[in-house]
């Protein structure tokens, strides 16, 4: 069970009577959008991190700003069991819209580097100054940082209104794409292996996720047709992934990586729904599972060569500390 729409005040009065509840996730309120409200109060946050220990089994979305995201304040996140969520969003100067790079950059290392999980809050065409190649920029950049996820609000909001600079079609365009990003990256649990794919391909995560759109809208699985991937079984957007690489590696003649990038999908899967859903899996791979979670898979193309082939069944189940996984 979720619960959010939550003022600070009403968090802290309710927090234990949740746990009681069977509440198992709980989204921290943004009261002035942005993580605005975390990132200036520097002693209501480091509060906040003291209850949200008091109940460690629920799972926290905590919205915070990136200029807040201090090496103190990441170690004090670490102590939770929760997920950073970051406006990513250019800044309006002189009749421009900036986004600093080096910022999130920095920020993203930090939360890499200490493990944390994170995601990315983004939109497209609500400041008058946006651009369509803006908001592929922004999105193609994004993905370079590893994060977690990436959502967009505007599917639960009004769109924006089409300008001088961004015109209703490219509006249509960047949907498609968020769409596409929302359904194969996110609902996909794509982060472990998405940039290789990318790679792989030598081509961009907006031009990736274009395609996506497309094969979705041929396939009567996209906005258009009210599909919704946060209601599906992790198991059948897996299978959408499979069915689109596929044809993409066709296309780019990479077919000869396709075993490779089957079984690096199949057992990144398996240990996401293990960990997400408590689900084990058996799986028929093509290589051995300790050479698909080794650092060799990054780079899909000589793993694809140099590695050999091992044909095997593997379990992936709940150990007693993590997850693991067992040829049988």
């Amino acid at each position: 069970m979720e619960k959010n729409n939550l003022t600070l005040k009403e968090l802290y009065e309710k927090l234990h009577s949740f746990e009681k509840e069977g509440i198992t996730e709980i989204f921290i309120p943004d009261e002035n959008k942005g993580g605005v409200c975390l990132s200036q109060n520097k002693k209501e946050l480091d509060f906040l991190v003291q209850k949200l220990k008091e109940c460690e089994d629920i799972f926290y979305s905590i919205p915070v700003s990136p200029a807040a995201l201090s090496p103190e304040l990441v170690q004090n996140l670490s102590q939770l069991y929760c997920s950073i969520e970051i406006p990513l969003k250019g800044v309006e100067k002189n009749g421009h819209l900036l986004l600093d790079k080096k910022l999130y950059s920095s920020k993203a290392n930090l939360l890499n580097n200490a493990g944390l999980v994170f995601g990315f809050n983004m939109d497209w065409g609500l400041s008058p100054y946006d651009t369509f190649k803006l908001f592929r920029e922004r999105l193609d950049f994004a993905v370079t940082l590893y994060p977690n996820h990436i959502v967009f609000p505007q599917f639960q909001s009004f769109p924006p209104k089409s300008t001088g600079i961004f015109s209703s079609k490219d509006m249509d365009f960047a949907k498609g794409i968020a769409f596409a990003c929302r359904t194969f990256y996110t609902c996909g649990r794509a982060v472990p292996w998405f940039n290789s794919v990318l790679k792989l391909l030598k081509i961009s995560a907006t031009s990736f996720f274009a395609d996506f759109d497309e094969w979705q809208q041929c396939n009567n699985c996209s906005f258009i047709t009210d599909f919704i991937p946060e209601e599906q079984p992790h198991e059948k957007i897996e299978e959408m992934q499979l069915k689109f690489l596929e044809q993409k590696l066709e296309e780019k003649n990479k077919i000869s990586s396709w075993n490779a990038l089957q079984s690096i999908v199949q057992l990144n899967g398996a240990f996401s729904r293990i960990s997400q859903e408590n689900k084990e899996t058996v799986l028929n791979l093509s290589y051995n599972p300790d050479d698909i979670l080794s650092p060799s898979a990054l780079n899909i193309s000589s793993f694809s060569e140099d590695v050999p082939m091992e044909n095997c069944t593997v379990k992936v189940y709940q150990g007693k500390f993590s997850p693991e996984c067992k040829i049988i």
